[in-house]
């Protein structure tokens, strides 16, 4: 969610600083921008390719490791996931194509300012955050990794109820001890009062 946050954030940052130029959202309305705003349109593909899950970007991190867990249970699912994953790309690519490339559709488009000092500032923020949450997310995993293992913990019960309908009987309940007993105490009795 973190990485989805930044890239969407920033993908909204340049729609607004396109916005604030050409008053309008109308995809028809843009063309060959990337000639006068060459950098917004190069941020702007920077966070199309975070966006779309590139390797060394923060997307690719989370949709790897959704995929990969998904593939080990339903590989079904997870193949219908790929495959959005595919079509997002090929429509971030497609609306940035029509908006940054092509020709001019209209000749105001062609003296548009590109970004001042302060959304360049803001820009290269954003980009410098996608790079890092791709390359050391690690540094977030690691944090979140406990609380991960307690929820795997608390889906390996036996009254856990997989996706497909079927009970997870194939896997041994796991006593849960300490600071997380009482976390799986509330969700164990949220789950059986249902």
């Amino acid at each position: 969610m973190l990485s989805h946050g930044i890239s969407t954030g920033a993908l909204f940052l340049g729609v607004g600083m396109l916005y604030d130029r050409r008053h309008t959202h109308l995809i028809k309305e843009f063309g060959s921008l990337a000639t006068p705003m060459p950098v917004i349109a190069a941020l702007y593909l920077f966070a199309c390719f975070a966006s779309a899950g590139l390797p060394m970007l923060n997307g690719f991190v989370g949709e790897f490791l959704i995929l990969a867990g998904t593939f080990q249970k339903h590989a079904a699912w997870a193949s219908w996931a790929a495959l959005g994953v595919i079509f997002s790309a090929v429509y971030l690519l497609w609306s940035y194509q029509r908006v940054f490339f092509g020709s001019v559709t209209q000749e105001k488009n062609a003296a548009l300012p590109d970004a001042d000092w302060r959304e360049r500032g803001i820009l290269l923020l954003m980009a410098a955050v996608i790079l890092w949450m791709g390359i050391g997310s690690t540094f977030i995993t690691r944090r979140t990794e406990a609380a991960t293992q307690t929820v795997l913990q608390l889906m390996h019960r036996p009254q856990a109820v997989d996706a497909g309908g079927s009970n997870d009987l194939d896997h041994p309940a796991t006593p849960v001890s300490g600071a997380n007993a009482a976390a799986s105490g509330g969700v164990a009795n949220l789950v059986n009062s249902k």
